[in-house]
């Protein structure tokens, strides 16, 4: 065998001599993929089928020029294929062992021309190498990419799919989370905690592009992998191939046609592949594809559909999953709220049919922001909106009808407290200081001033940003609320502790019963400036209403407002009765609704 190897060897070192020797003139040229290779007849045509047609189909006229315009791996294929027929020696792997194949078939240098032929040599390669391993699988099917259909046609992608897929899912149920690579499960447990530890082979499959990306994955589902265990795999994927896009920015900078195309196409085609379960994906990655999908201009379809499984998971969002930046350039917000709104109106319409994951996780604090741990989904929901109402209130450009709009979708059984809908109600009359008396009227309607809380009522009761009417009525239920608690049924303090902290209460709540009456006597004072301001401003003109009145009473409208707001602040006042007991209270502890939200 080893005198054998010699000849050999010294046979190839001859040939390779002979065939840039200067002595032999060439007497074919082949024009493969741009290129010209002056070469010899006799080799090629012993090996090569293809060329030995068309040899000998030709004239002698054209016999000396082979052209091979469409040959899979271009000049970089003939090249290898071009040593093998000479004899030349050269490494097979697995980044050309799919050239090889693939120009192996093209030319036909199969079995029938030569024995050990290109075709079988590289069919054993694939067979006993290539095939055998993961990545070795990984890396073939990474090369044909740029060799369809050849590659097609020979059955090298399917065979390269399968092994994939077979050993994916061997490897799936057989490795343990202590196997995985540390540093790739600690960047997918960053964005989602709760999936399933990325497997080690994920990040081979990122460098497929996404038609044979796609092709894998849907034979690994069909194969029974589980749908759910593809969210880190599609993380990851997506992490890499959008990458460079400006999702974050309040601008819209364009890219290169060519590269927004196939972003766009990556995009939609990870959106339909991503899992039906409800938690298998993160909100925070939902909400970058949709930035994403936003800024690419994907389909209606790919971006409506986001925006259903953010809202199946609302209740896990943080504030900066919901700013998503307006890309226009018409003026309009810096925000893009209509996106938000149709979340909001998708989790109500889930949240009413009662909706379930098929199959997830369960849903635990390690969601949740410190601040909502122990609410439930409704609440954290109704504080996540209230937080972010306050954040785009400030906006100049936000229209009261959008304002509004998203304000009326903050569920009522969420909001334990007003304070947060106030804030946000505060924030934007500071910001829009134009706004009329009426629409001032329409974004303090959106509030019940019955659940603001007691420094909220302080607030408010000195707040020259409301209206008046608001403020009255925020003065009323405090009123109100002080009475019921002066007023209350007191229980028995035990022997063993003293009272001087109950009595110590009712002073302090009597002191503060005390300022509010004066605040509701500013209020007057306040309510007949405005009276006086208004008279002398109409006076002269024509009055419609018929004679006018004497100088020292104010118009009949204003008298009779000013005897309706006398007599509601009349009932305030807790000494109205001639033996010193407050008023009767009983059946207007909550005043109506018409009440509650009417300011007018």
């Amino acid at each position: 065998m080893s005198s054998k190897k010699e000849v050999l060897s010294t046979a190839m070192k001859r040939t390779s001599e002979w065939i840039f020797s200067q002595e032999i003139p060439s007497d074919i040229t082949v024009q493969a993929g741009g290129t010209s290779f002056a070469l010899h007849k006799f080799p090629l045509i012993s090996k090569c089928g293809y060329i030995r047609r068309i040899v000998s189909e030709s004239s002698e006229v054209d016999a000396s020029v082979v052209e091979l315009p469409h040959i899979p791996g271009g000049a970089d294929a003939f090249e290898l294929a071009a040593k093998f027929c000479y004899g030349i020696n050269f490494e097979i792997s697995t980044e050309n062992i799919a050239m090889l194949r693939c120009v192996a078939e093209y030319l036909e240098m199969t079995e029938d021309y030569a024995v050990g032929n290109l075709h079988g040599r590289t069919e054993a390669y694939l067979s006993e190498v290539a095939l055998k391993s993961l990545s070795g699988a990984i890396s073939v099917l990474h090369s044909t990419e740029t060799l369809v259909p050849m590659a097609e046609k020979v059955k090298l992608v399917s065979r390269c799919i399968d092994t994939i897929v077979f050993m994916t899912c061997k490897e799936s149920q057989s490795s343990g989370p202590a196997e995985m690579g540390g540093s790739l499960n600690a960047i997918i447990a960053s964005h989602h905690p709760k999936a399933t530890v990325v497997e080690w082979w994920a990040e081979d499959l990122t460098v497929l592009r996404i038609n044979v990306f796609q092709r894998v994955l849907i034979a690994m589902m069909a194969r029974g992998f589980k749908h759910y265990a593809l969210g880190p795999i599609l993380m990851l994927y997506a992490q890499k191939s959008l990458r460079g896009l400006d999702v974050f920015g309040k601008g819209r900078k364009r890219i290169e046609p060519e590269q927004e195309h196939e972003k766009r196409v990556v995009l939609e085609t990870i959106v339909s592949l991503l899992p039906r379960e409800k938690n298998s994906m993160s909100v925070s990655f939902l909400s970058m594809l949709l930035r994403a999908a936003i800024f690419l201009e994907t389909t209606v379809a790919c971006r409506l559909n986001l925006e259903k499984r953010m809202a199946s998971q609302l209740g896990q969002a943080v504030l900066d999953d919901l700013l998503i930046p307006s890309h226009s350039f018409t003026g309009d917000t810096l925000f893009d709220v209509d996106t938000v709104q149709r979340i909001m109106m998708n989790y109500l319409d889930q949240e009413k049919e009662g909706q379930g994951p098929v199959l997830g996780f369960n849903v635990d604090d390690e969601y949740m922001s410190p601040n909502t741990a122990g609410m439930n989904d409704m609440e954290r929901v109704g504080k996540l909106m209230e937080t972010y109402l306050a954040e785009i209130a400030s906006d100049r450009n936000l229209a009261i009808s959008k304002f509004i709009g998203l304000t009326e979708l903050v569920p009522e059984q969420s909001r334990i407290t007003e304070d947060g809908i106030y804030r946000a109600i505060d924030i934007y009359l500071k910001a829009h200081p134009a706004l009329s008396d009426m629409d001032r009227k329409k974004v303090c309607s959106m509030m019940d001033c019955q659940k603001l809380s007691r420094e909220a009522c302080a607030h408010a009761a000195q707040n020259d940003r409301l209206p008046v009417q608001t403020v009255v009525q925020v003065l009323y239920y405090e009123q109100q609320r002080l009475r019921e608690t002066m007023n209350g049924p007191e229980s028995p303090a035990p022997a063993s502790k003293p009272s001087h902290p109950v009595s110590d209460e009712l002073s302090r709540l009597k002191r503060e019963n005390e300022d509010l009456k004066i605040e509701l006597v500013k209020m007057k004072m306040r309510l007949r400036e405005i009276e006086r301001s208004t008279l002398n401003s109409n006076t002269g003109s024509p009055v419609a209403q018929g004679p006018i009145s004497p100088a020292d009473k104010p118009p009949l409208p204003r008298k009779s407002f000013m005897n309706s707001v006398s007599k509601r602040l009349g009932r305030l006042y807790p000494f109205v009765r001639a033996d010193g007991t407050p008023g009767s209270m009983k059946g207007r502890t909550k005043p109506p609704k018409d009440r509650r939200h009417s300011i007018s």
